[in-house]
């Protein structure tokens, strides 16, 4: 009787061994653009890549609501922010309820949580975390522990995240799997890249989107609202580091008080020498604009490669830490064993419509990347077409790691599309609702579908809708919805949008839609 003890004593420890570790990895507004897998235009990436060669590369995964806590929330619920509380980025998450973490600890994981939070409320349900207060700071960040001590890490926000995250793999001393969730704080704006990667990109020049001097002329009114124009919205100043000492003498682009004040706290932050250098690059800018005084398309066109550069800088930091990390792994054996996700809180405005920021329910916003890596069940390099969302992450993560899928979670496990059983998850239909107003943006609330060919939006409060043929109209520029060769599919459309607003119980707003 004992030795039968043993032997299962000894089995069930065998089998515990063999579970799957999960890193996930949560870049902040990191458009999948910006990743050479997805577009090889902008930038190289080649250890986020490799995830994509050694794994999965989903095409279409998309969010249910294009901002940051949301996100985050629906991470840990596996629900849509009506479901999960979370609708903007002022709502304080509500930490006492049974999310991800704590049904992985219930199944025997170990869990950690390293770098940006940004849900007001103190992590729980990890048996370890340390995180970046708010959207935490580029150089010398500060970090909130388990203590509720507050303190200042020296260096370059991502590779401190990625430091810590490394430093925690190697001081785990106990045999449980684990599920590590590392969320860094780049390429979140204000973008402010570290000196390696502000040398690589600040002479480099991008081409212009197509739609980057678009303007407003027949568009509804959530376009002619909305605040997130690089020409009138992004500030010289705060935005592309541009010295206020060079725009006093300019009336139009004159900075304020808070502008300068954030300017200068920002690279007092900057260790020397590095602060001088970074300084000298930027005030290359300043003195263009000394000179050449520009305006209108001149100054978008500027702002917009500005832009760009310091976003991209700060991506490439990203990939230098993926890498990193994926060495670790392959250097202490946990490679094997370990799956590995890499995506980002939603996609983000590259300049297309002339605009930065997300929000919006357009592809552009609404997608994120996504790839995966998991020895042993992806076939690399495969790629998938399936319609997935932000609302699966939790089931997919519970699924890989063999713990129950619990029924109030509204996304779908994505194991059997990685796994190569199924080919797409049987859902026509993506549902996506936006709540924040007027802060930030001043982006109207909307809601609406995203199908393989047609997406119907929304914007309730001025009550107007747009429909896209996503398939003649990738670009999202021709809104159909008074044409008359579409108004049997628009009705069809308002009837599949009610139907999943019922089946996901959103009741904002209040009645039928019309």
């Amino acid at each position: 009787m004992k030795l039968l003890s043993l032997l299962c004593m000894m089995f069930s420890l065998y089998g515990f061994a063999q579970r799957p570790n999960v890193i996930y990895i949560m870049s902040d507004d990191h458009d999948a653009q910006a990743i050479s897998a997805y577009d090889k235009s902008l930038l190289q990436t080649p250890s986020i890549d490799r995830i994509a060669r050694e794994g999965i590369r989903f095409t279409r995964c998309f969010v249910g609501n294009s901002i940051c806590s949301p996100a985050r929330a629906t991470l840990l619920t596996g629900q849509h922010s009506h479901k999960n509380g979370v609708k903007d980025n002022y709502t304080r998450f509500d930490s006492s309820r049974l999310t991800l973490p704590k049904r992985l600890q219930q199944a025997g994981y170990e869990t950690a949580l390293i770098g940006k939070w940004h849900l007001h409320s103190y992590p729980t349900g990890f048996d370890y975390w340390k995180i970046l207060p708010g959207q935490g700071l580029y150089f010398d960040p500060r970090f909130i522990n388990m203590q509720g001590d507050t303190i200042t890490i020296n260096g370059y926000a991502t590779d401190v995240t990625t430091d810590e995250a490394i430093s925690w793999l190697k001081q785990r001393r106990n045999s449980k799997p684990f599920v590590l969730l590392l969320h860094y704080k780049a390429p979140h704006r204000n973008f402010i890249p570290s000196l390696k990667y502000l040398e690589q990109f600040h002479t480099k020049t991008f081409a212009e989107p197509a739609t980057l001097y678009a303007d407003t002329a027949g568009r509804g009114s959530a376009w002619r609202m909305q605040t997130m124009s690089i020409l009138r919205n992004m500030k010289l100043c705060s935005d592309l580091k541009v010295d206020p000492a060079y725009l006093q003498g300019d009336a139009e682009n004159k900075p304020d008080e808070g502008e300068i004040a954030y300017y200068h706290a920002t690279m007092n932050r900057i260790a020397e020498p590095d602060r001088s250098h970074i300084k000298a690059i930027y005030a290359e800018r300043g003195k263009l604009l000394q000179q050449a005084r520009p305006r209108g398309n001149e100054l978008l066109k500027l702002k917009y490669q500005w832009y760009m550069q310091d976003y991209l800088a700060c991506v490439a930091s990203i990939d230098e830490n993926v890498g990193r990390l994926l060495h670790y792994l392959d250097g202490s054996g946990l490679a094997n064993n370990t799956a590995v996700m890499y995506t980002s809180d939603q996609g983000f405005y590259l300049g297309e419509n002339g605009w930065f920021d997300k929000r919006f329910m357009y592809d552009v916003s609404m997608q994120t990347p996504l790839l995966m890596r998991w020895p042993h069940h992806i076939k690399p390099a495969t790629t998938s077409n399936a319609l997935v969302q932000n609302i699966d992450f939790a089931p997919t993560i519970l699924n890989i790691t063999g713990s129950p899928i619990p029924e109030n979670m509204q996304g779908k496990s994505l194991v059997p599309l990685i796994t190569g059983k199924k080919t797409d998850l049987k859902r026509p239909y993506l549902y996506y609702h936006y709540y924040e107003f007027p802060q930030d943006h001043t982006v109207l609330p909307h809601l609406g579908i995203r199908g393989e060919r047609y997406k119907l939006i929304y914007f309730y409060t001025v009550k107007e809708w747009e429909l896209y043929d996503l398939q003649t109209d990738p670009q999202e520029q021709k809104n159909l919805i008074n044409s008359s060769q579409h108004q049997s599919l628009v009705n069809q459309l308002k009837k599949e949008l009610q139907k999943l607003r019922d089946e996901y119980d959103d009741h904002e707003p209040a009645g039928d839609l019309h």
